[in-house]
């Protein structure tokens, strides 16, 4: 699984940053709990959630098509999309007010990955269970 630990390695160190940025946020703003009504903390708290609510389901897919040893050359399409839509959508969330193609654009790259993995998974499982049959 080295593709997959790869672009787990990258993400990982992108939402450290996003994780930093809250705390920072929090910090500077003096709020322990919620967003206090902060809209910059909120976008950031979000751009962070967002990320953990969807990067580790693609991770899974991944790691799982990888165990099924689909191609180096998917998988590494899959990681760069992903690792390319989870940078623009937290860069639009965490670091602007107005960047909207960035946040589009991620959320799109993100849903595309998570689409593209989801039927290679299914197509895989399907493939084993009626070669085992």
């Amino acid at each position: 699984m080295i593709i997959t630990a790869f672009y787990a390695g990258l993400l990982a160190l992108w939402f450290v940053l996003l994780s930093a940025l809250v705390i920072q946020r929090r910090r500077s703003g003096s709020i322990s709990l919620g967003d206090g009504g902060d809209a910059s903390l909120q976008r950031r708290i979000r751009g962070h959630a967002n990320f953990a609510e969807y990067v580790p389901l693609a991770l899974l897919l991944m790691a799982l098509l990888e165990m099924g040893r689909t191609s180096i050359y998917v998988l590494h399409v899959l990681g760069i999309l992903l690792l390319v839509g989870r940078l623009l959508h937290g860069y639009a969330l965490s670091f602007t007010d107005k960047f909207f193609l960035g946040r589009t654009l991620g959320a799109a790259l993100t849903f595309t990955v998570l689409v593209i993995a989801g039927i290679l998974c299914v197509w895989q499982g399907f493939r084993g269970m009626t070669l085992t049959m």
